[in-house]
Parts: structure tokens; C-alpha cells; sequence
């Protein structure tokens, strides 16, 4: 039969429920191979109890979860930037979603999703169709989008609230009706899918407009009527922009989809396939609650699926109530604290500050922590951000206790060796209190605790970790804040706001580490915390306060250079164009490329636009000119942006020095990455990337040493992968690059020429990094048949190699993990993924116990330096991947050199004997490209 009028159709937010329940629940692995789960159980309850209550009268008719596929879609053609500031997908999330399709289909329920298009618009198009045909619809989300799709017969529910959403509930949460909700979405814009919308209008404000003008377009042809000025320019300069946003929010009721409504008729499950999908999962309670209500016998599963985090029953602790803190306005109530304090041996602290820079933030207040729920704010800083008079902002409020009476009175017992101080992110407050004359030892941090336990697996930001270990949402401080142009700093927080938000930090961090301590153990991370992440803090931290300094009058004239050479290449280019064009418009590009000099290869997305990406550019330039003109252009530009302009922006005002911050959990293989500003990604493989070093230089009187680790990835792939021939090379002092070549090209060494070499040196690094003949053959400009035949060679002649990756590959599928020589573990979610994602995988899988043992090489060589120069006029500035840099009074720089060699060839002893030296080479100059 037909679908039409008396059927009820639900539509199910397939994205919706995954996300959920992923966040819902701790991490859960398939203990036979490791592989997460967690996601896919909770998703499976879901659905279960989706089926256990949609019985009766009011039952569906049709039903069916719908799916996104894939991140791109014509939204992306119509506008790139679209949902660009989205997070990316949790590593551990993305091998469950395959299942959570095979799970709906396991309950035989409709599983629909489309490439190109959202799961929005597929429902949009089934309600459409639904409606039209006589139908209901019930839209299982809670979606503002879908808000759009209401009335009708079509509604939505929220089953995390059991809330239904009819016509009134979108005007209660719009101000409109659901056929405006598109045009208030056009003008409020969406930063969460980085739809743009109107500059400086919010929802309230876009509902007023469009009740008084009755839609959009009435609204932006009338916009020179509008009486307030801003509001009235705002809407003139910016209507392509909203109508784009319009276009974007704007769901597709004509989705070409490629079943009907019939297609998604209720079917009862199949009891023998979904057994065997849930015993497959290992999920045995889940399996034998679904047995009993189908009333089959339940399969047997040899083992449980093991918890990888929080085993056990969960503590019984009390429930997180931010409205329980306690504020601490006088000296005896924080004489209390510090009794407790001390009587425990612990306590977890957090700072509160004006700003996220450690060398310009204001203490504002602290928070402290000694048991689950007990926890309070120390205001010290809150100031009156509505007064107007002659004191303004600076007006103190008023029941706040005094700066340094808090800090005398915490100084004790923050520098007590007896007591254990627990933050997360440490070495942020450590920096912000170090200025205030307080040295917090010692230490534990909840962040790097979830770094040595769970890489690969998560992030570990306390927002993550408190949903996921203690399935709490903390307070969002833009709740606090604004945000915007119109955000606020700390200090104008009310005080008996700050006290909920701040404590409730304390608390959390506290929690994690009752959570996290006893796992470092029971995983076998405790030697990973404690030698390589917990003491390489501090050290991270005075790297930063030192900072290095930066002449601005250099970047300013390079940017001056950059700019004029660019001006040169943009006249170059139009000339070889035939015509004047902006070189920064991709579509213009396109059209003279493709339509104008006819080169073969283009392609256009849905918006009509020719792609004219970096590898498109990168093969067309073998053939022409003007894209590799284009390319050397647009390689100034971002030099000139990211680099000679915005490094002047990071110049202290009281240092005139750049202070980077070392973020010691950005990369899953244990390298530190650097931001505010990146100094980790100074392009060294060009002659204009190079110069930017000349800018870093000695202050007066002094020298920039660096020291540089020599091939290091290739000694420890020799080393773990067992290859005598490298071996025997590096311990020969050999060139490496040359002995390989003569290895693969049965060339002597005598006769050895450049191009040779250079051959064999992109295979010997690009191995390293799982490198395919297409991108060997991009590197060398060679036809791909040759770059495959080079890589099928070097594996002919270096086994090892080989079998180095297949058993690497073996174990990360075994373990659910990979390893480095100091025993960091770097999970590997993916590796049992399937499709384009795989080789992405067993790529990573292969390179990370590889470049992770580089980077605890290091690691250990940073921790061990402080102490080997403390008798010299040194310091040590900058970490860059390899590569250390000091600045050292003239006159030792021979002495530094020879005590920073020896800690650094000497970093793996005793933990690890290489069979291959460690070479560090060594450079000095009045700025960081002499010395480098």
C-alpha cells in the first residue's frame, strides 16, 4: 500500500544519537581486537529503546535514521568556509561510524544517507514528500535547522528531553514562525557552521526585522528605511552575504534521492541477525536484555568488552553542583582552607586571569579543590565594568580580599614539597603565579595524565575529559565571556559567577585526577608520565617566559620585499595570461587556466568554479609557466601573512621578545606543537622561508647557538627496523643518502651525482612516512611507474623495512596501539577502518613509533638541560622539531655547545641503547639563520 493519508512517518537524526551517545558514555573496547566501541553500544541502547516505546495507537507507520555522508557537500561548492571552524572528528569516533550504519541495519530499520548532501536535506525531502502525500511526520531532534520543516503534519521530538516541537515551539525559540525561520537564520548567521550571516545581528534582533517586514527580501530591498544607522549600513554592505546565508540554511526539499517512502515501511528485527551483530560487538549485557524482550536465547560471547578507562564500578561521588562553592571573603575562611590543606597533602588550583597570554594576565582570582564537591573561589581581582565615572573599570568590587595577603598566605603552601598541587594545563597558572613570585612544586596535571594514557584516543582539554570521564558538561565560559567584539574580560565577571564557573574548574580537575591516577598504572604509563611528560613542564615553561627576541624593523622590510616581489609575479603572471586578473581569485584563475589557455585537467565543483588547488597548480606547472608563477605567489603571500606581518603582532611590549606557548599534547606521537605564534612550521626549503630566521636574533653581547639532531628518523628506523647495511652507515659516519642510492642503483659511490642522491634522499625520508609512487613521482617530477619502481626497489633491498611495517601494522591491530621505545603508547582507533581512511591508518601506525622515540628523545635531552648549563651564561629558547636553540653570552658559546652535544647524543642512555650513534650538529650566529 501506498504511502499517504492515516501513515505516520519518523525520521530519525542518525548524526544526533551517534554524538550522544558518544559522549554519554567512557571509552569501551571489543576486547578480542581492541576496537571502539563505546559509541556503538550506547547507540544500539537507543535504538532499542527507540523500538520499546514506539508501540500502540500512535506507532509508526515508516520509519528510517538518516545519515550525513562524508563532510562535503554542495554547501561546501556553494560557500568553502562552510562548517571550516568545526572540530574535527574524536580519532576513536570515527572506525565506530561504519557500525553504527550496521547496527540501524541490524534492527532492520531504514539506514539512508547520500553523498553530496546533508542528512538534513534528505529529511527535509522525506517530510516534504510525506506531507504532500497526506502523511504525518514526527522529526526525531532537537536540530534548529529542522525547525524550519514544522507545521503541516510535520513536527520534531527530543527524546533526550521527551519534548515535542510543534509551530510554537519554533516561535518561542525563534520569534517566528517556522516558514521565517530561514530568514532569521540568514541574518543571525551560524558560527558553529560558520554560516556568515549579518556582522553584529543576533536571532532577537533578526525576528524583529523580519516580523516588521514580513520576509528577507522585503527586508534588504526596503533596508534604506531602517532608522538606526549601524543596523541600516550593515544590511546595505552586506546583502550578498546574507542572501549566501540564506542559500546555505535553506534545506532541500529536492534531494534526488533514490528509494520512496515505501521503501522505509516499520519491519519487525530479525532476531538470528541481530544477535549476531550484537555478539559481534561483544556488548553481553545489551545482548541479553534484546534476547529476553525478542525471547530468543541470547549467543554466548567468550569475553566482555573491557572498559578503557574508570574500570570497576564508577566512584561514588556527589553529583557536581556549582551552586555548593564556597566564595572566600575573609582571611579566616581561607586559614580553614589551608588547614585542610595541609592535613590532606593535596589540592587542586586553578587561576583565574584577564587573558590567555601567561606574560600579560592579570590573577583575577584562584580556585582550590580537596574532595569531590568541595571546592571554592578566591576573588581577587573582579572589577565594576558597568561604572562610568572618572575611575571606571578600575573601581575594585567590593568584598574581594587582597592581592598579595592571599598570595603570603598561599605562598607556603604552594611551594611545600609536601603537598601535591593538581591542575590541568599546569604550566599555564604555574607561569601566571610565577609572576606574583610563586614557584607551584610539585605537581601533577590532569592533561598530560590523559596524554600518556589515551593518545590517539581523545583530546584532552578538561571540557573533553569531564564529559567523557565524568559525563558532566562544565559551564561554557562564553557563557561568562560573550563573545565577539562584544566579549568581556574575567575581571568583569560578577563574583557570584565566577565562583560557580571557577570552583566548578577545580573540582573537575580534581576529579580527573582521582580518575586518572590509579589507571597511569594498570595501563603501563606511569614511566611515559613521569619521566617524559610531568618534568618536561617546568622546563617548557622557562623556555617560554625566556622567549626570544625579534627585530620588527626586519620582518617590516621583508614584508616590504615580499610585497614588491609579489607585485613583480602578479605582472609576470598577467602577462602570461594576456590580461590583467586577481591572482588571489580562484575562480578567475580557473577560467584563464581552463577556459581562456585551454590546459587540460580542470575540473568544476557544483558551483560552476574550476578546483585550483595546490596539487592542481603543482601538475600543471610541468606544463606551464604561469601556475607555477601562481604557486611561487601564493607561497609569498602566506609568508608575508602568517609570518613577517603577524610575528610583529607577538612582540612583547615589555620584552620585545616572541613568547610561543609549547602545547605538549597537540600531536599524537609525543612532538610538541607551538602556537601564538607557530614557530614549529618556518618553511626552511625556500630561500624566502629561510630569511624569516634572520629575524630572530642575539640581544646585545650575545650569540644564538642551535643544535640540531642529524637524520634522526632514519637512525631509529635503522635501529627498529634491524637494517645492517644503515647500521654499518651511521656508524661509519657514511652519507647516508649516497650509500642508499649506490645500494639501490648499484652505483659506486665514486661516481655518484647529485640527482642520484637526491633520488634516494626523498625515498629514504618519504619511506619513513609511508610515501606512495604518486607522491614520490609528485616530489621528483617523475612519471609515477618510476617513482613505484624506485619504492618497489628500496623495499627489495632493505627487507626490513617491510617486514618493520607489516609487523608494526599486525601489532596496532592486535593491541588496539603502537609503541615507542620508551614505552609511549599511541593508540591507533583506525586501524581496523575501512576504505580511504585505512592506508591513512596503517600509515600513521607505521611512522609514529618512529617519530614518537625522535620526539622522547628530545623530550628527555630538555628535561636533563636545565641542570647541564646552570654553570653557564646560557639559556635554552626554542624547541623546533630536531632542533634546539640557545642564546649564550659571546665568548662560550664553545662550552655550551660542547655540554648541550653531550646531553643531547646522550638522551636515549640508559633507557634505550641504540645500535646507531645520535650526530648532533652544531651552529652559532648573531641571528637563528646563521646559526642554523
Amino acid at each position: 500500500m501506498a504511502f499517504g493519508k492515516g501513515h505516520h512517518l519518523h525520521l530519525i537524526d542518525g548524526s544526533a544519537f551517534i554524538f550522544r551517545a558518544y559522549h554519554a558514555l567512557p571509552p569501551l573496547t571489543r576486547k578480542s581486537d581492541g576496537l571502539p566501541v563505546g559509541a556503538v553500544s550506547g547507540f544500539c541502547n537507543m535504538l532499542q529503546k527507540y523500538v520499546q516505546d514506539n508501540h500502540g495507537p500512535d506507532a509508526p507507520t515508516h520509519v528510517a535514521v538518516i545519515f550525513d555522508k562524508g563532510s562535503h557537500t554542495f554547501r561546501n561548492e556553494m560557500y568553502p568556509e562552510y562548517k571550516a571552524n568545526r572540530e574535527a572528528m574524536p580519532e576513536d569516533l570515527r572506525p565506530q561510524i561504519p557500525l553504527t550504519r550496521q547496527a540501524t541495519e541490524a534492527f532492520n530499520i531504514a539506514c539512508k544517507e547520500m553523498e553530496g548532501y546533508e542528512a538534513d536535506d534528505i529529511i527535509a525531502t522525506l517530510s516534504c514528500r510525506a506531507r504532500d502525500a497526506g502523511g504525518r511526520v514526527t522529526i526525531i531532534s532537537s536540530d534548529k535547522d529542522l525547525m524550519q520543516l514544522v507545521g503541516g503534519g510535520v513536527e520534531m521530538f527530543d527524546a533526550m528531553k521527551n519534548n515535542r516541537i510543534g509551530v510554537e515551539g519554533v516561535e518561542a525559540k525563534f520569534g517566528v514562525g517556522p516558514e521565517r525561520v530561514v530568514d532569521v537564520q540568514a541574518l543571525a548567521g551560524d558560527s558553529v557552521d560558520n554560516v556568515p550571516g549579518a556582522p553584529g545581528i543576533g536571532v532577537k534582533t533578526a525576528a524583529l526585522l523580519i516580523n516588521e517586514f514580513g520576509d528577507l527580501e522585503t527586508l534588504l530591498d526596503r533596508a534604506e528605511e531602517i532608522p538606526q544607522p549601524k543596523r541600516r549600513q550593515t544590511l546595505l554592505d552586506n546583502r550578498e552575504q546574507i542572501e549566501l546565508s540564506k542559500r546555505l540554511v535553506q534545506l532541500d526539499c529536492e534531494t534526488p534521492l533514490e528509494f520512496t517512502l515505501d521503501d522505509l515501511e516499520v519491519r519487525e528485527p530479525d532476531p538470528e541477525r541481530l544477535m549476531t551483530f550484537l555478539a559481534e560487538m561483544e556488548f553481553r549485557t545489551l545482548t541479553k536484555r534484546i534476547a529476553e524482550a525478542l525471547q530468543v536465547e541470547p549467543p554466548a560471547i567468550p569475553e566482555p568488552a573491557t572498559q578503557e578507562a574508570g574500570e570497576g564500578p564508577a566512584p561514588e561521588w556527589p553529583g557536581i553542583d556549582p551552586d555548593a562553592y564556597e566564595r572566600i571573603s575573609d582571611m579566616k575562611a581561607l586559614d580553614s582552607w589551608i588547614r585542610l590543606i595541609r592535613h590532606q597533602g593535596y589540592v587542586a588550583v586553578d587561576t583565574e586571569t584577564t587573558s590567555l597570554n601567561e606574560m600579560q594576565a592579570d590573577l583575577v582570582g584562584i580556585c582550590l579543590a580537596i574532595q569531590p564537591g568541595q571546592a571554592c573561589y578566591i576573588p581577587l581581582g573582579h572589577k565594576d565594568g558597568s561604572a562610568d565615572d572618572l575611575f571606571g573599570s578600575d573601581a575594585l568590587l567590593e568584598g574581594q580580599l587582597p592581592l598579595q595577603d592571599v598570595l603570603d598566605a598561599l605562598k607556603p603552601v604552594l611551594e611545600d614539597e609536601a603537598i601535591l598541587k593538581i591542575g590541568q594545563n599546569m604550566k599555564y597558572d604555574a607561569k601566571v603565579l610565577a609572576r606574583y613570585g610563586l614557584t607551584v612544586a610539585p605537581f601533577d596535571d590532569t592533561m598530560l595524565m590523559s596524554y600518556a594514557l589515551y593518545s590517539g584516543v581523545h583530546g584532552h582539554g578538561m571540557d573533553t575529559l569531564s564529559e567523557r570521564y565524568l559525563n558532566h558538561t562544565p559551564i561554557p565560559i562564553k557563557d561568562l565571556l560573550g563573545t565577539g567584539k562584544s566579549a568581556i574580560t574575567f575581571d568583569k565577571v560578577a563574583i557570584d559567577d565566577a565562583v560557580k564557573y571557577a570552583a566548578e574548574d577545580a573540582d573537575i580537575t580534581l576529579r580527573l585526577w582521582l580518575t586518572f591516577k590509579p589507571q597511569l598504572h594498570r595501563h603501563q604509563a606511569t614511566t611515559v608520565y613521569e619521566t617524559l611528560e610531568r618534568p618536561l613542564s617546568p622546563v617548557l615553561a622557562q623556555m617560554e617566559r625566556h622567549g626570544i627576541k625579534v627585530d620588527r624593523e626586519v620582518l617590516s622590510r621583508m614584508s616590504n620585499a615580499f610585497a614588491q616581489k609579489m607585485a613583480g609575479l602578479e605582472a609576470e603572471i598577467h602577462e602570461l595570461a594576456g590580461r590583467s586578473f586577481n591572482v588571489g581569485s580562484p575562480k578567475q584563475l580557473g577560467e584563464i587556466l581552463f577556459d581562456e589557455m585551454g590546459l587540460e585537467g580542470g575540473k568544476k565543483g557544483k558551483t560552476g568554479a574550476y578546483a585550483t588547488g595546490a596539487d592542481v597548480l603543482e601538475d600543471l606547472a610541468t606544463e606551464h609557466e604561469l601556475p607555477a608563477r601562481v604557486l611561487d605567489w601564493r607561497q609569498l603571500s602566506k609568508l608575508k601573512s602568517t609570518y613577517t606581518d603577524a610575528l610583529q603582532d607577538h612582540i612583547d611590549p615589555d620584552t620585545g621578545r616572541v613568547h610561543t606557548s609549547y602545547v605538549q599534547t597537540g600531536a599524537n606521537t609525543g612532538r610538541l606543537a607551538s602556537t601564538d605564534p607557530n614557530l614549529q612550521n618556518i618553511p626552511v626549503r625556500t630561500e624566502e622561508g629561510r630569511r624569516i630566521r634572520e629575524a630572530f636574533i642575539a640581544e646585545p653581547g650575545n650569540t644564538l647557538v642551535s643544535l640540531d639532531y642529524s637524520q634522526i628518523e632514519l637512525r631509529i628506523l635503522a635501529h627498529i627496523a634491524d637494517l645492517p647495511a644503515l647500521k654499518q652507515a651511521f656508524r661509519e659516519g657514511q652519507d647516508i643518502h649516497a650509500m642508499t642510492a649506490s645500494e639501490m642503483f648499484d652505483v659506486p659511490m665514486d661516481d655518484m651525482t647529485p640527482e642520484i642522491r637526491r633520488r634516494a634522499k626523498a625515498i629514504n625520508f618519504g619511506v619513513i612516512y609511508g610515501i606512495s609512487g604518486f607522491g614520490l613521482a609528485r616530489n621528483l617530477r617523475i612519471p609515477r611507474a618510476e617513482a613505484q619502481a624506485f619504492i618497489d626497489r628500496y623495499f627489495e633491498r632493505f627487507p626490513g623495512i617491510r617486514a618493520y611495517m607489516d609487523n608494526t601494522v599486525a601489532f596496532a591491530k592486535e593491541h588496539g596501539y603502537v609503541q615507542t621505545l620508551f614505552g609511549r603508547r599511541i593508540h591507533t582507533p583506525e586501524i581496523a577502518a575501512k576504505g580511504p581512511r585505512a592506508g591513512f591508518a596503517k600509515r600513521a601506525a607505521i611512522n609514529a613509533p618512529i617519530q614518537g622515540t625522535a620526539a622522547d628523545i628530545i623530550r628527555r635531552a630538555m628535561i636533563r638541560m636545565p641542570d647541564a648549563i646552570a654553570d653557564q651564561p646560557a639559556k635554552m629558547l626554542l624547541q623546533v622539531h630536531d632542533e634546539l636553540i640557545f642564546e649564550v653570552e659571546a665568548g662560550a658559546e664553545d662550552a655550551l655547545i660542547d655540554a648541550a652535544r653531550s646531553v643531547m647524543e646522550g638522551a636515549a642512555d640508559p633507557a634505550v641503547k641504540l645500535d646507531v650513534p645520535l650526530v648532533v650538529d652544531a651552529g652559532q650566529g648573531s641571528n637563528w639563520a646563521e646559526a642554523h
